[in-house]
């Protein structure tokens, strides 16, 4: 059979955990059955609403929002600060039971995950019964509900578990787009933010469908390969598979959640390049080459898209690992304000393994002096390549020794402003 993927996703995950704990607790009121809301402090980074009960919703309450706002809209609203112990503790209770099923999970966020199905499906009669059945365990043992998407394709099982909640199963296959999916306003799209749907409505393109239709070309002129992206979503055209944490366990890498949102690319360069430090580091210590480089973006609508591209050769460089990472975001940035930064370096080899070298990285003097030519010699690297890694070397240990900010690089300093 072809390969079905689930998208498990907990309907207002933060508010649910909170009112299943304070249920057992003894409190008598659900807060999924009243105007209700998980925020914070207005006057902080989190004073915004993270999740909403069905009742706030009907008032027009909008995750993302200021809590201020939100309170406007709905006087006797019930804001409750975020518990983020509770909220892992919830997620690893669901990623224990749903890997009861299978090990072939995805986990993308604190509350929802993939699920290869194709490995299990003969175990139930249908998909659709799978989905009910692992709804019905969920509810009946950590008493907070999910929705499930099922397709073919990531994509189309992420939009489809945003359908009509909550403890609901829909299907989204390519068949079903017509019907299901075009329809539907741009803004619904996945990766499709409030900014880029409203210069896709302002192109006369008002649906899905709208921009299914359209030159995809016409897309990259104004949106960059973004535009492409959303054409090819609005196709459900992604091959993506379902990386295990088996998979997840072969890369190194590091995230940021971002202390306010960065709506501009000098200021993605700079936090990329901490990363990049750090993953770099990182390979180094275990001294290992990256032949892979992620970038992660996610959205301060909670949206989260990656792309990945290979390196030419393996390396370890704080400087290759940068300058790709900037490439990708720059391919995969729509514009809209980022709440975190991710950068994986995946299919790693160790620092002794052959590796194939750019025409740049060769010093042709030092192989004409030799009887025999081959692109995996590690003595065929320019002398500069070399000593820029024990340069970024040296740096690991003062760093180690002394600290991370012992030492800073010159352009990090330009760009705070500091002399």
């Amino acid at each position: 059979m072809a390969g079905i993927i689930f998208h498990i996703d907990v309907n207002s995950a933060y508010l649910s955990w909170t009112a299943v704990d304070r249920l057992v607790r003894g409190d008598s009121v659900d807060l999924r059955l009243i105007p209700a809301i998980i925020g914070g402090d207005a006057s902080t980074r989190h004073g915004v609403v993270l999740a909403k009960s069905l009742p706030a919703k009907a008032f027009g309450v909008q995750t993302g929002e200021p809590v201020a706002q939100a309170i406007k809209k709905c006087p006797n609203l019930l804001s409750i600060p975020p518990d983020h112990e509770l909220y892992h503790r919830r997620s690893r209770e669901l990623m224990a039971l749903l890997r009861e099923y299978t090990p072939d999970i995805e986990q993308v966020s604190v509350d929802e995950c993939y699920m290869d199905y194709t490995p299990i499906a003969h175990r139930f009669s249908s998909p659709t019964a799978a989905a009910a059945e692992i709804r019905a365990h969920v509810r009946q043992s950590l008493g907070f509900t999910v929705n499930i998407g099922i397709s073919s394709a990531k994509v189309l099982a992420k939009m489809a578990s945003d359908f009509e909640k909550p403890d609901k199963t829909h299907t989204l296959f390519p068949e079903e787009l017509e019907e299901k999916l075009w329809p539907l306003p741009v803004r619904e799209l996945f990766s499709v933010g409030g900014s880029t749907a409203a210069r896709l409505t302002a192109l006369g393109i008002r649906t899905i469908g709208d921009l299914a239709a359209c030159s995809p070309r016409l897309l990259e002129s104004h949106f960059k390969s973004h535009g492409r992206q959303i054409w090819e979503y609005a196709h459900g055209m992604d091959d993506a598979a379902v990386i295990t944490e088996h998979e997840e366990a072969k890369s190194i890498g590091n995230s940021t959640t971002l202390q306010n949102d960065v709506t501009t690319e000098a200021e993605a360069d700079r936090i990329l390049l901490e990363l990049a430090e750090s993953v770099s580091a990182r390979l180094r210590a275990h001294r290992l080459l990256a032949g892979c480089v992620t970038v992660e973006i996610k959205y301060s609508t909670f949206v989260r898209v990656t792309r990945q591209t290979s390196v030419y050769s393996p390396t370890d460089s704080t400087h290759t690992l940068h300058e790709t990472a900037c490439r990708l975001f720059a391919e995969l940035w729509s514009g809209e304000p980022l709440r975190l930064l991710g950068l994986r370096a995946t299919r790693l080899t160790g620092e002794d393994a052959p590796v194939q070298l750019s025409l740049f990285d060769v010093d042709w003097q030092s192989l004409q002096k030799q009887k025999s030519v081959s692109p995996t010699v590690s003595a065929a690297r320019k002398p500069s390549v070399e000593k820029q890694r024990k340069l970024e070397q040296a740096l690991d240990a003062i760093k180690n020794r002394y600290g991370k900010d012992a030492v800073v690089r010159g352009s990090r300093l330009k760009r705070s402003g500091k002399s």
